[in-house]
């Protein structure tokens, strides 16, 4: 339970947060920032998603991670790990003809990694766990 209601309130708080920078913060037409905005609405609609799953099943008497959804988020955690290695090894590679400040690139590489993570958990949630 405790879970659910944490992913919840944090995934809603960066919502707002989100908003409230958007409206505040007089957002510019940067294509890096528009992706950067895209990135955490879509991690933000993952989590809301796991945590509206979990609530269901928790209503429903239900426990909120059974057998399926450790096994594929455990395949999704591995193949996203793999990823994300061969990613900042791009990123290093081409991190000398890139013109970003350090820390965006950072940032911009952690935000890859969370969207791999997704792309990682949708695959192996709609294709693998078909077929096994």
């Amino acid at each position: 339970m405790k879970k659910t209601v944490v992913s919840l309130v944090i995934s809603v708080l960066i919502l707002a947060a989100l908003i409230l920078w958007a409206l505040e913060g007089g957002v510019s037409n940067d294509i890096r920032e528009i992706l950067m905005m895209a990135g955490v609405v879509l991690l933000v609609g993952f989590g809301l998603f796991i945590g509206i799953g979990r609530a269901r099943s928790l209503r429903r008497k239900e426990p909120p991670e059974d057998e399926m959804s450790k096994n594929v988020m455990n395949r999704a955690a591995s193949l996203s790990y793999y990823i994300s290695l061969y990613m900042w090894l791009l990123v290093l590679l081409l991190s000398d003809r890139i013109n970003m400040p350090v820390n965006s690139l950072i940032g911009s590489g952690i935000l890859g990694m969370a969207v791999i993570f997704l792309f990682c958990w949708i695959g192996v949630r709609v294709f693998v766990m078909k077929h096994d």
